[in-house]
């Protein structure tokens, strides 16, 4: 392939062959060029919030603490609002998530959800194809030309466009680069690829439909991290000739730091901010990613065991709402990622009691909406915000003035009655081999178990079976958590695999790499800050 001109980015393609069908509509001069602009602009100051990341975990180590920033107190204290929220973005009860295939993209959009959010980061494996096809997919959405017909032959369309979700886009975190894209011989942030091709392609398509370029923002750690997406926005409306506030961005407040910062990350995005998310696996990781040599107190239990009622766990979604509906933005809940069973009707009828508690309590606690993984959960999730709004579209109105929220409630894990459990390292590495393999061959979102699992999954188990051997805890059934018991539970969960699926299968599968990398991020003494990072290096 040759080389385009200097101003644009180089592709850098290791198997021409598998170049996905219809890329150059995509990757067009143009839109090449606006990415090398973003590219040249502001990855600079990504690397330095890459690495004052870094600088802080290291302070971390040392404190075993976090609290509120004292030099942006006035921010806290100040009056001021958010940006009024577009037509559009008004009502958000019901959100449903997923990857940008093809299948997908259509179920969503006529899932009845009132929001989508397209998914090119935890729920999508960053294969080329992709990252091209998924752009490639909203774009004929957005032009009502997508359609699908599955292998057994069901075909499957777009409602009328009054029925359809608004799509909110989520492009990969900053420490994700993208190898295919290079400029000036170095790889382009996968963020800046994803969004810079879908608001170049997209954005007047958007504005012409009555609705916009709408984003979430994930693994933010600080607002300074905020305040370079809020200056990104501004640049990329300029060089498009759009009017600023154009753009409006959901923060998912993933990471425990950010948890410190809601305020000031809705500050610096201001003019485009639309309100924050609670996420939760992610945020589960970020807890024992930041604190992981702070001590017996901050081991967590079984990921299960730790729902949204955990005392640290409601501080912090108690404070999310409030510092949302302070602020004049949405409060958006966290998922729900049961996946129905077209077999057993009492796995269902459980399951969905279980998510239509969730979805109550969230509602009653203030929040505007919630998240669910399948179209089948968006009339359970409806009905439980319907209950509490009726005809209103939010609950933005009610400001949570009760709510007081410390700095040590946020990080007090040890409140908690649960600790880890046998069952709970297997199932870690159980889920842990199974979604790896599926990610290596390119399946971003998977259903594990009645559960539609995502990185954040993956990244939560190998942290938990990490802190646990280096917490030297000793399960109920009396054994400690060792690499040498992590190998043989590994060993024996390959080998049940094998047993499930078949042989045939199994061979075809990528199924000892993804042990082999589930052992690494899991016993190697320097713990990754990312298990995406050395996953991408085996991506084909």
């Amino acid at each position: 392939m040759s080389t385009p001109a200097s101003s644009t980015p180089a592709l850098v393609d290791a198997d021409p062959s598998r170049t996905p069908a219809r890329q150059e509509e995509v990757l067009t001069d143009a839109a090449l060029d606006f990415v090398a602009e973003l590219h040249r602009r502001f990855t600079p100051r990504r690397d330095e919030l890459l690495a004052r990341r870094e600088e802080r975990r290291t302070e971390i180590a040392r404190t075993s603490t976090l609290d509120f920033l004292p030099e942006t107190a006035h921010i806290r204290d100040g009056d001021w609002q958010v940006a009024p929220t577009p037509a559009a973005l008004e009502d958000r009860r019901v959100e449903i998530t997923g990857p940008t295939d093809r299948k997908m993209t259509i179920n969503a959009l006529n899932s009845g959800a009132k929001v989508w959010l397209a998914d090119f980061e935890d729920a999508s494996s960053p294969t080329w194809e992709n990252v091209i096809l998924g752009q490639l997919n909203l774009i004929d959405a957005y032009e009502r030309r997508i359609d699908f017909t599955s292998p057994e032959g069901k075909g499957y369309a777009l409602k009328p466009a009054e029925e359809l979700a608004t799509v909110v886009m989520r492009p990969r975190g900053w420490h994700l680069d993208e190898r295919h894209l290079q400029v000036d011989g170095r790889a382009v942030p996968g963020a800046l690829v994803d969004f810079g091709l879908y608001f170049f392609h997209n954005a007047r398509r958007l504005i012409d439909l009555g609705k916009g370029p709408y984003f979430y923002l994930p693994k933010t750690e600080s607002h300074l991290e905020a305040r370079l997406w809020n200056d990104i926005f501004v640049f990329a409306q300029d060089r498009l000739g759009l009017p600023q506030g154009t753009i409006r961005a959901t923060v998912l407040i993933e990471t425990i730091t950010a948890a410190y910062e809601m305020e000031e990350i809705l500050y610096e995005l201001r003019d485009h901010a639309a309100g924050l998310n609670a996420g939760r696996w992610d945020y589960l990781f970020s807890i024992v990613k930041n604190f992981r040599d702070g001590g017996p107190r901050f081991v967590l239990p079984d990921r299960n065991a730790v729902t949204m009622t955990a005392p640290f766990m409601r501080a912090y979604t108690e404070l999310l709402v409030r510092t949302c509906h302070k602020r004049g933005a949405h409060a958006i809940g966290g998922m729900a990622a049961f996946i129905p069973s077209r077999k057993d009707p009492e796995v269902n009828r459980v399951a969905f009691d279980k998510v239509r508690a969730d979805k109550d309590r969230e509602a009653n606690d203030g929040f505007d909406g919630s998240w669910v993984a399948h179209p089948d959960l968006v009339p359970v999730a409806r009905a439980s915000f319907d209950a509490v709004l009726g005809e209103r579209p939010n609950q933005k109105e009610r400001l949570r003035e009760d709510v007081h929220v410390t700095a040590e409630q946020l990080i007090d894990i040890a409140s908690l009655d649960a600790r880890p459990t046998y069952e709970g390292l297997r199932n870690a590495v159980s889920v842990g081999v199974r979604y790896i393999e599926a990610w290596l061959r390119g399946l971003g979102a998977v259903a594990i178990f009645n559960l539609m699992e995502d990185a954040a999954t993956a990244e939560i188990s190998r942290s938990q079976i990490w802190q646990w051997i280096n917490a030297g805890v000793v399960f109920e059934n009396g054994e400690k958590a060792t690499p040498e018991l992590v190998r043989k539970v590994a060993a024996q969960e390959l080998a049940a695999i094998r047993e499930e699926i078949g042989a045939k299968a199994y061979a075809a599968g990528r199924w000892q790499q993804a042990h082999d990398l589930l052992l690494k991020v899991s016993l190697d003494e320097d713990y990754a800050d990312f298990l995406t990072l050395p996953a991408y290096e085996l991506l084909s």
